[in-house]
């Protein structure tokens, strides 16, 4: 127990630093971002508006008086509002952050029923036909680019075959087949080479259990090739393969812009860009945020999956 609240206390400290850098980062580079938001058609921000909309944000309160507000709104799960039309970011995070969660989540599932199988029987096949297909196929699929596998995803599926749309979004709630049909492309255009590190590094951890002295005694002890697969090679083997994944998938929170963009999927990285493009660092600062806090959370679940794995990390 003493383990596992460490681990709770060493996330909140993290989190707490990521939102002192973030506000210090804003606040304390060059320019107002008032001004910026005002003139950004390329004409000059009246000072008389500008005074307004500072006060109105409170960012005419001292730095500090500023932060322990922001602490404050955090405790309580209120991201602010943002400086272009006034909604709610953190409402507007809570509409948009299951649909990229959901995609995410898409692309991990594919990516594992496909990575580890795959990895796990080529290494049991060592330097057979089916380890050098899968590793070259593996390489090849790894050096792709998310947003050309998923534009030549749209090309063949929706504008050759007619099979699939192009992209865009209908709530689950309203038509399920078509809603699971739109998230099938942009996550497998993420999965596929998320899969192929899957595979490599099961592979490879795999490969450096096979020959240890513990499963060389299970086959002496005349136990099936399918539990010695399940229960001695595959948990052992499964320590870097989870930290691979979670730091991909940690990766994948912050970088599912383009493949969102390319499929018209209305997930948070779309929300990031567009408040980068309006200059609305309030909505940028909640979205970092939101990811930050996502990824820590992310690293937390890594360690306590350490410690379920191999009881010998909680000691």
């Amino acid at each position: 127990m003493s383990w596992f609240f460490k681990r709770v206390m060493v996330s909140l400290v993290m989190l707490w630093v990521i939102v002192t850098l973030v506000f210090m980062s804003i606040h304390f580079v060059p320019g107002d971002p008032v001004e910026l938001l005002l003139s950004q058609d390329g004409g000059s921000a009246d000072p008389a508006t500008v005074a307004m909309i500072r006060e109105d944000l409170g960012l005419n309160r001292p730095v500090f008086e500023q932060y322990v507000e922001k602490i404050k709104g955090l405790a309580a799960f209120d991201l602010g509002r943002s400086m272009v039309d006034e909604t709610s970011i953190s409402a507007e995070i809570a509409r948009r952050l299951p649909r990229t969660l959901e995609l995410i989540g898409m692309a991990a599932l594919i990516s594992l029923a496909i990575g580890l199988p795959a990895g796990i029987f080529a290494a049991l096949r060592n330097g057979g036909v089916f380890d050098r297909v899968a590793s070259y196929i593996a390489g090849f699929a790894q050096g792709i680019p998310v947003f050309v596998l998923g534009t030549l995803m749209i090309l063949v599926f929706s504008q050759m075959l007619k099979l699939t749309p192009a992209g865009g979004f209908v709530a689950f709630s309203q038509q399920p087949g078509r809603h699971m049909l739109l998230l099938l492309m942009p996550a497998l255009s993420i999965g596929i080479g998320l899969a192929a590190i899957v595979f490599r590094i099961t592979r490879a951890s795999t490969l450096e259990v096979l020959p240890l002295d513990y499963i060389r005694t299970a086959r002496a002890k005349g136990l099936g090739k399918r539990r010695i697969v399940l229960h001695h090679i595959l948990r052992n083997a499964l320590i870097p393969v989870i930290t691979i994944f979670a730091l991909q998938i940690g990766t994948l929170l912050g970088g599912t812009v383009l493949v969102e963009y390319v499929f018209n999927w209305p997930g948070l990285s779309g929300m990031l860009v567009s408040g980068v493009n309006a200059r609305d660092y309030p909505t940028v600062t909640g979205v970092i945020l939101v990811i930050s806090a996502l990824f820590i959370g992310l690293n937390l679940m890594v360690d306590i999956l350490y410690g379920l794995t191999d009881p010998r990390i909680r000691k």
